[in-house]
C-alpha cells in the first residue's frame, strides 16, 4: 500500500500554495496598472485594450484564493498564525481585484480620451503613478518578506500619494480651464486621478493587513492623510 503524505507536510503546502497564488496576483495588478499609467500617458488604445482585456486574470485569482481559503478553514481548521494567514490572504486578494478593476476604469477612460495630453499633465500622472507603483511593489514585498517595517512604511506614504493626486488634480483643473473643448477629456481625467488616489487606499489596506498578520495587532493611530481634497473635499 502506498503511504499517504503526512497530513502537516500536506498542510503547509497547501499554505504556500495560497501564499504563491497571492504574490502572483499582485504581479498581475503591478503590470495591469503599471500598463495602464502607460496608456492614459502615450494616448495608447492598444496598451489600454490589454488591459481590459487581461483583468480576468486577476479577477480568477480572487476566486481561486477565495475557494482555497474555504477549503483550508473547512478541511483543516487552522489556528493562531495559520488562521491570520488564511483570513489575511482573503482580505488581501479583495483589495488586490479592486486594483486590478481600477486599473481597468483608468484604461477604459483612456479610450475615450482622442488626443494627446499636454506634457504638463501627463508628467503629474506619471509622478503620482509612479509613487502608486512603488507602494504596490513595497506592499508586495512586505507580504513575501513578512516585513512589518515595510507595511508600515506603505501605510505612512498614502499622505504623499494623496498630496500628489491633489497636485494632479490641480493640472486636471488647469486643462478644464483652458479651453471648452477640454471639458469632456477633463472630466474623464478626474476619474482617472481619483481612480489612482483609490488604489493608493487599497494598498495602504494591504499594508494594514500584512503588519496585522506578522504582529497579530493592528497599526495605531489614524490613518496619516494629505491635504485636502480639491474635488470632494474629504481628507
Amino acid at each position: 500500500m502506498t503511504e499517504k503524505p503526512h497530513t502537516v507536510k500536506s498542510y503547509e503546502e497547501q499554505l504556500q500554495h495560497l501564499s504563491n497564488d497571492l504574490v502572483i496576483m499582485g504581479g498581475n495588478c503591478e503590470l495591469a496598472f503599471s500598463n495602464a499609467i502607460k496608456a492614459i500617458c502615450k494616448n495608447d488604445h492598444a496598451l489600454a485594450d490589454d488591459v481590459i482585456n487581461n483583468d480576468t486574470v486577476i479577477d480568477n485569482f480572487e476566486t481561486q484564493i477565495e475557494q482555497e481559503v474555504v477549503n483550508l478553514i473547512a478541511l483543516r481548521q487552522p489556528m493562531a498564525i495559520d488562521l491570520r494567514e488564511t483570513v489575511t490572504a482573503l482580505k488581501m486578494s479583495s483589495d488586490l481585484e479592486r486594483v486590478g478593476d481600477l486599473a481597468k476604469n483608468i484604461a477604459k477612460r483612456t479610450k475615450l480620451i482622442k488626443k494627446k495630453l499636454p506634457n504638463e499633465l501627463t508628467e503629474s500622472i506619471e509622478r503620482v503613478g509612479l509613487l502608486v507603483q512603488k507602494q504596490l511593489k513595497s506592499v508586495l514585498d512586505s507580504y513575501t518578506n513578512r516585513s512589518p517595517d515595510i507595511a508600515q512604511d506603505v501605510w505612512e506614504k498614502d499622505e504623499q500619494v494623496d498630496d500628489l493626486t491633489n497636485n494632479c488634480m490641480e493640472e486636471v483643473i488647469k486643462y478644464l480651464k483652458s479651453d471648452s473643448e477640454n471639458i469632456e477629456y477633463g472630466s474623464h481625467l478626474l476619474f482617472v486621478t481619483k481612480n489612482i488616489e483609490r488604489i493608493g487606499d487599497h494598498l495602504t489596506n494591504v499594508a494594514e493587513q500584512v503588519y496585522f498578520l506578522v504582529n497579530g495587532t493592528y497599526l495605531e493611530g489614524d490613518r496619516p492623510k494629505g491635504s485636502q481634497s480639491i474635488v470632494t473635499g474629504e481628507k
